[in-house]
């Protein structure tokens, strides 16, 4: 790493937050496909499902932040309710937390979701439906996800579902019976690891944020990736060790800095 003044360390680590970027490095198609999918069936008032699935740090919530926050102005006549399944207590509880969202009465056992799919077929704007960490909601016989995933499927419907989850094989695994009716099946979308060329632009990209002089070597910065890319293909992994190498090399300079004699010699 290149010494430089103590802000620049600041700005790079910064830099290196995980953070949704204004642009998604190596995601383009999967940008483009989650566009696509919320311009036909939420602006298209088309009922569906899509399921997003990838490794940890392979840009799946990143992506659809970044499409949702893009298309917040057109998505304004609609409903979005963004959950995620890890803060809940158990699969069950995924309905009345929509409830909850949707500004329903609290209601309890099978009436609960009858009162759900009663207002998602009746008369109103389209909702769309976000769950994170979906693999959360797997449950005995799966009927949680039978019944989320059949909701857009139900006559005069007005809900589209996308589900995010690590395992590529959920669907296959869990959401067999959906596979009798294809129209019921959900749209799939895999997000492949990120490869050594990919978080090497990933990192140029958010370092060459930081104003004067780089300050991680090209050199480094090729190692990391290709390091990460070996084992996971995170980016989330691959900020992190860049991070943590600036904070290694800012507490060198500072012990340093702080050891020199004063004035007179170099600051």
């Amino acid at each position: 790493l290149a010494p430089c003044a103590g802000t620049c360390y600041q700005q790079a680590k910064q830099v290196l937050h995980a953070a949704v970027p204004d642009r998604l490095q190596g995601r383009e198609r999967e940008t483009g496909i989650l566009r696509q999918f919320l311009q036909e069936h939420v602006l298209g008032r088309r009922p569906g499902s899509l399921y997003v699935s990838g490794a940890p740090g392979t840009g799946k919530t990143a992506c659809l932040s970044r499409v949702l926050l893009d298309c917040k102005d057109k998505l304004a006549g609609s409903k979005t309710v963004v959950l995620n399944c890890m803060a809940l207590g158990s699969p069950q509880s995924v309905f009345p937390a929509l409830a909850q969202h949707l500004g329903l009465p609290v209601a309890t056992g099978r009436e609960r979701v009858r009162s759900l799919e009663k207002h998602l077929t009746a008369q109103g704007p389209m909702v769309l439906l976000v769950l994170d960490e979906l693999d959360q909601l797997e449950s005995k016989g799966q009927d949680v996800l039978y019944t989320l995933f059949e909701w857009p499927q139900l006559p005069s419907s007005r809900l589209v579902l996308v589900g995010l989850a690590n395992a590529l094989d959920l669907t296959d695994r869990s959401l067999a019976r959906l596979r009798a009716h294809p129209a019921g099946s959900p749209q799939l979308l895999h997000f492949p690891p990120y490869t050594k060329e990919q978080l090497t632009r990933i990192l140029q990209e958010r370092l060459g944020q930081v104003a004067g002089d780089p300050v991680v070597d090209s050199a480094a910065l090729q190692f990391c990736a290709r390091k990460v890319s070996a084992v996971s293909g995170d980016a989330r992994k691959a900020l992190d060790v860049c991070r943590r190498a600036v904070e290694v090399v800012e507490l060198e300079v500072r012990g340093q800095t702080l050891l020199k004699p004063l004035p007179g010699g170099e600051s």
